[in-house]
């Protein structure tokens, strides 16, 4: 769904016309957030602005929009009502354009980035936009008169990717390596073994640990280790994470809690221990349903001291 802007440079490289439908505002009840982007050609879509006839008539109008001079734009406002026979009951703003080569730059400024903040300037005949930097995000885009050539949009795109730090390359940080793909976290992936997986790197325990002290967002710590374990929990506990989860069972926690008090850590530093680990409730114990839980539980949590 995020791979838009490599599809982008990619068909622009190749001189094949292509639109980019954008999510300018919004209110009330919508599929999609502001900022959300839809790449369409000729031949196939990249991305979704939410489904429904409200996605099917915006592709309508960016083929339209493919026949146009490049740089050509258009913003359109949709109720989901009625119009479209859809009960959401809110109010979509598209900006409709057709891409041309200068149009590039800030594609491929924002292609290594899920967050950052865009200025557009609506012309005539063309778009300019910046990618610019900002102390805090610019107010959601407001509703009221679509904008009118010669003013500027300011919008935050994306959300701010967490630093999840995994350590562990078996069953189950696999799986976890492989759902988080697509979500809004930035993984580092550890184990001390050396593994055929190309995707974790390999650190001695010591190394490992010191990373554990050092980590500001998520921490998971599923190794094949309990000793392990319990060294990279006890420095995650005296680091700042925001999360710090622990594979393995309620007797394992209990244990694990009994060593830590014996190792000075305070109540309050044990207390931000979550073990086991995933969101209650979803049952199994297979590596693939742990990933899906401990996702689902990682994305109900507030990270935004951290971006």
């Amino acid at each position: 769904m995020a791979d838009w802007p490599s599809r982008a440079l990619q068909t622009l490289a190749r001189g094949q016309p292509a639109a980019l439908v954008s999510v300018l505002a919004t209110e009330g009840s919508v599929p999609r957030e502001a900022g959300t982007r839809m790449l369409v050609t000729e031949a196939d879509c990249v991305g979704s602005i939410g489904g429904g006839n409200l996605e099917f008539q915006a592709i309508l109008q960016a083929r339209l929009a493919l026949q146009q001079s490049p740089g050509a734009w258009r913003i359109q406002d949709y109720p989901l009502g009625p119009f479209l026979q859809q009960c959401c009951g809110g109010r979509v703003r598209l900006l409709i354009e057709k891409l041309d080569d200068a149009q590039a730059g800030w594609i491929a400024a924002i292609e290594q980035s899920r967050h950052y903040h865009l200025e557009t300037t609506l012309c005539d005949s063309h778009l300019e936009r910046r990618v610019i930097d900002l102390p805090d995000r610019p107010p959601p885009a407001a509703r009221g008169p679509a904008p009118a050539v010669g003013e500027r949009i300011l919008e935050t795109v994306g959300v701010p990717a967490t630093p999840l730090l995994l350590f562990g390359a078996g069953h189950v940080g696999s799986a976890i390596a492989r759902i988080v793909v697509g979500l809004p976290f930035a993984l580092d992936w550890i184990d001390d073994r050396d593994l055929r997986d190309p995707g974790a790197r390999r650190l001695t325990p010591a190394a490992m640990e010191d990373a554990a002290r050092q980590a500001k967002g998520a921490v998971l710590i599923v190794t094949h280790d309990h000793a392990l374990d319990y060294q990279l929990t006890l420095a995650a506990l005296a680091g700042s994470a925001r999360f710090i989860g622990l594979i393995g069972s309620a007797t394992k926690r209990a244990r694990f809690l009994s060593r830590l008090r014996g190792d000075g850590v305070t109540d309050a530093a044990q207390a931000r221990l979550v073990c086991p680990i995933g969101l209650p409730g979803i049952r199994g114990k297979e590596p693939e349903v742990i990933a899906v839980a401990v996702a689902a539980q990682l994305l109900q949590l507030d990270f935004s001291p951290c971006t």
